[in-house]
């Protein structure tokens, strides 16, 4: 399994996109100083606001590009207020 997720910071309101297939460490890697050395760092501490289960790393990519090229806050906010959306991302790329 591998998931697509979607952190949101405390601190700004800035969202992150990424894919992993451990949830737990990736978010501990997101908000652990030492460790993040990238785009997130400055956002610390994170906090999941969407995650997506799909089956493989492979679907998890191409949904987390798909995401990314929206550009869209309200296309963030409607993954989570419309669940239908992620069902046809899922058969889209699966």
């Amino acid at each position: 399994m591998h998931f697509v997720y979607i952190i949101k910071s405390k601190v700004d309101g800035s969202f992150y996109i990424g894919e992993t297939s451990d949830l737990e460490k990736r978010l501990y890697w997101h908000n652990t100083e030492k460790l993040n050395i990238g785009f997130t760092k400055s956002g610390m501490p994170w906090e999941y606001f969407f995650t997506l289960k799909v089956k493989d790393k492979k679907v998890a990519k191409k949904i987390e590009r798909h995401i990314k090229n929206m550009k869209s806050k309200k296309y963030l906010e409607n993954l989570i207020r419309f669940p239908e959306i992620t069902s046809k991302l899922i058969e889209k790329y699966s």
